[in-house]
């Protein structure tokens, strides 16, 4: 049994179970890793891949557990050199971050920019999706770190440490009939055509609870993933926005009435996560605390030991968090 091998069999199921395309991401051949896949299931004595002719169909239950147990190899492996590197290049490496536009956009910069000032021999990648692409990406080992607030249970497999609650805002034009309400009630805002994010992303479905408690139907006539985006179709004149209220700049947002809708839909949470068993090198602690600054290498660590996250969310139940 081989590391290339392992390899192999963790990024075909990646790869959807093409084969090319799995050649073509590890720069080898075709042929090659299906060679390579047969001699481990000779010496195994099981299938891990069905087959019909030479296509590959599906994985096995026992290649489902191989599988794991693989992925789990892999990554001591990847921690084994993360611990070299910690003590001949403790300044150096890189950091892949998955988030929201929300987050990249809004909450970010200023913890990036010093991130990047302290650590100029890091190089670090942001990837920007929805919450199924950014725990994909996590759960395979392309991004380091996973920021989220929406779908949560997507998230289980990785160590997942609250960070801050956010609330919403609604967001008209000057000329809109909301602009100088005060105390804005769910049906105030049922009355007209909303623009929001796409459900099950950035909070979306606090919005959704908040008008199914208040016997409401939202009429969302416009969806985006991005806030900036949502902002463009209110200016047009689409609807009335609802969005996070850290993505409204005071400056360049100057155009449009903010109205506070905090009393109106329940604060979300954003999470920092990553993959247990992951090795955390010292500019990753400091990225985390930079984030979240209650989030300390000392608690960390200590969160790092317990078994799931209903043990951490104890561990930190006391915790006030932060509200942006």
């Amino acid at each position: 049994m081989k590391l290339q091998q392992l390899r192999y069999i963790v990024e075909v199921l990646n790869n959807n179970l093409n084969v090319s395309a799995t050649a073509e991401s590890l720069y080898t051949s075709q042929p090659g890793i299906s060679k390579q896949v047969r001699m481990l299931e000779d010496e195994l004595g099981i299938q891990i891949f069905g087959r019909s002719g030479k296509h590959l169909t599906h994985v096995t239950s026992a290649g489902h557990e191989v599988i794991n147990i693989a992925t789990e190899i892999l990554s001591k492996v990847e921690s084994i050199k993360a611990v070299a590197r910690e003590h001949t290049q403790p300044d150096e490496g890189k950091l892949r971050i998955a988030t929201t536009h929300t987050q990249a956009r809004y909450a970010l910069p200023d913890v990036i920019q010093g991130f990047i000032k302290k650590f100029p021999k890091v190089s670090l990648h942001m990837y920007q999706g929805t919450p199924q692409q950014i725990s994909e990406a996590s759960a395979k080992g392309d991004a380091d770190f996973a920021i989220a607030t929406e779908s949560l249970h997507l998230y289980n497999d990785l160590i997942m440490l609250p960070c801050y609650h956010w609330n919403r805002s609604i967001i008209v034009r000057k000329d809109h009939p909301l602009a100088n309400k005060k105390d804005l009630t769910i049906a105030d805002i049922a009355k007209y055509s909303l623009v929001t994010y796409v459900f099950g992303f950035t909070g979306r479905s606090e919005l959704d609870k908040a008008f199914n408690a208040a016997g409401c139907e939202p009429k969302v006539v416009f969806t985006a993933t991005d806030a900036d985006v949502i902002k463009t179709y209110v200016r047009l004149g689409v609807g009335i926005g609802v969005i996070a209220t850290m993505a409204m700049d005071p400056e360049a947002d100057s155009d449009l009435v903010v109205l506070d809708a905090s009393h109106l839909f329940k604060a979300s949470t954003t999470k920092i996560g990553f993959r247990r068993g992951t090795f955390l090198r010292s500019y990753m602690f400091d990225f985390i605390e930079r984030f979240a600054p209650h989030l300390n290498r000392d608690l960390v660590t200590r969160a790092m030991l317990l078994k799931n996250n209903h043990e951490i969310e104890e561990l930190l139940a006391d915790i006030e968090l932060p509200v942006k």
